[in-house]
């Protein structure tokens, strides 16, 4: 099989191929109708609630701040996945430029990693209204939040960084052809005709350090918040302190279950269909922009009634 080297490859840049959903190429025009459903859901939802945010001084409190940096990390992460992914399969434009594929695949995994940074910064909030809700407002203050929107951020970018580079010193064959609906890395990695140990390596070491230290800080964080709900007395109290958690919970679910299925199918699940692993990997990365918005929409009732009255007025208007 003929190879490129490392410099003839940066002279020539060839594109990759996306294939789309494999296996299912007659169909995929319709399997794009609910990703388009989802992606406008997930522009038009997260919009209004950052506008929605913006526009209210009430609702610059550490909870809604949270939730507008939630927002505008899920507008990012369908932006980068969704119009690609809907014009491979609705219009067949197979074709994405080298530099253009590792811009994609760093912006998607770069801002994954920041959206479960958010939820975990949530998890703090909702531990310190719940757990020490007198010092709330001195514990978690503007200055505070605004180094933790700093930190995720930044680790995002550090801890992502390597891909595109660590990618760029390999040998890849000619037939660049991703069995994929966008450029994601390990489908990438797998092109290389040379060694991609490291790559694989640090992929996994990333996935772990991220989920498994995130997801530990978020169990630990609703540990003591259940203790501490346990030992209020009265219902009514037990009923509130969950509520205001039901809604975090939710989103939590939604964007680290299928996020975890995708990647232990994608690395041990042999039997699983390639076309599944696609479709699955696919709509992890928009269903949570697209239902987040609905979910603390639905659950918390200032948003809820500031967008009623905004659309009320334009109603009138």
């Amino acid at each position: 099989m003929t190879t490129l080297s490392n410099s003839s490859w940066r002279l020539i840049e060839p594109s990759f191929f996306l294939i789309g959903i494999p296996g299912l190429e007659e169909s995929q025009h319709w399997i794009a109708l609910p990703l388009c459903v989802l992606y406008l859901l997930a522009l038009l939802g997260n919009v209004t609630v950052l506008f929605t945010i913006w526009t209210d001084p009430s609702l610059h409190q550490p909870m809604y701040l949270f939730l507008a940096m939630l927002s505008g990390t899920d507008l990012v992460l369908a932006s980068s996945t969704a119009p690609k992914t809907l014009a491979v399969l609705l219009v067949h434009a197979h074709e994405i430029g080298y530099t253009v594929c590792l811009i994609q695949m760093f912006f998607i995994h770069a801002f994954s990693s920041m959206e479960s940074g958010v939820l975990v910064a949530m998890a703090l909030d909702r531990y310190v209204a719940i757990c020490h809700p007198l010092h709330h407002s001195t514990i978690l203050h503007p200055r505070v939040i605004g180094r933790i929107g700093m930190a995720v951020l930044v680790r995002g970018i550090l801890l992502l960084l390597p891909f595109p580079i660590l990618l760029r010193r390999l040998v890849f064959c000619q037939a660049t052809v991703i069995g994929h609906a966008y450029c994601e890395h390990m489908a990438v990695v797998k092109l290389s005709c040379s060694d991609s140990t490291v790559n694989r390596a640090y992929g996994l070491a990333v996935a772990l350090l991220v989920v498994g230290l995130d997801v530990l800080a978020i169990g630990v964080s609703y540990a003591l918040i259940l203790q501490a709900v346990l030992k209020v007395p009265g219902g009514e109290a037990r009923h509130k302190a969950f509520s205001t958690c039901g809604s975090h919970i939710c989103v939590i679910l939604v964007f680290y279950v299928p996020g975890m299925f995708s990647f232990l199918t994608h690395r041990f699940g042999r039997q699983v269909p390639h076309h599944v692993h696609v479709l699955l990997a696919t709509l992890y990365l928009l269903v949570p922009p697209a239902l987040n918005p609905l979910v603390y929409g639905v659950k918390t009732q200032q948003i809820r009634q500031r967008v009623l009255r905004v659309f009320d007025i334009k109603g009138q208007i």
